[in-house]
């Protein structure tokens, strides 16, 4: 007799994601209440699956709400490099044209602007109200739909600014 357990997912990472890679997903997504327990299974997901940019970017996400700055904005710059090498298009930002298949929800463009978008929220958190600026500029040149919502961080960037000024 063939078992078969279902788990319900707590969040939706992808699809395509290995089950074993889903489940420890699921697992930290929710263990959110114990950073060392979440972070655990997220780097056994990395170490495990090193191509899924969904780990990534639970990642990235974890260490960011966790006021871990440093350790997401590594796991930023990996998730551009693996997206940027599974889309076929260049990992400085900068250098990035309307090229790649942007539109695809589970595509690595797609990954690759939400990185884009951590990284200028990352650069807010930082005090680098310049770096972050030219980051969301470039993200209206690639994204000028705004399908990843960068219009929220381009928002707080003015608002910072204003009180700066």
């Amino acid at each position: 007799m063939n078992v078969t357990t279902l788990m319900q997912e707590r969040v939706i990472f992808g699809k395509d994601i290995p089950a074993p890679i889903n489940a420890l997903l699921q697992a930290a997504a929710g263990s959110t209440d114990n950073f060392a327990h979440a972070e655990t299974l997220l780097l056994q997901a990395q170490r495990e699956a090193p191509e899924q940019l969904p780990v990534y970017t639970a990642l990235y996400k974890l260490y960011f709400y966790n006021g871990h700055t440093s350790k997401a904005e590594d796991i930023v710059f990996q998730s551009l490099h693996k997206a940027a090498k599974q889309g076929g298009f260049h990992y400085d930002w900068s250098k990035v044209e309307a090229a790649a298949d942007w539109a695809e929800p589970d595509s690595p463009g797609r990954a690759y602007l939400y990185s884009l978008k951590a990284l200028a929220f990352i650069r807010l958190r930082q005090d680098n109200l310049k770096g972050a600026s030219g980051i969301l500029d470039h993200l209206r040149r690639l994204d000028p739909t705004d399908v990843i919502g960068a219009d929220v961080v381009r928002a707080l960037a003015v608002s910072l600014e204003e009180e700066s000024a």
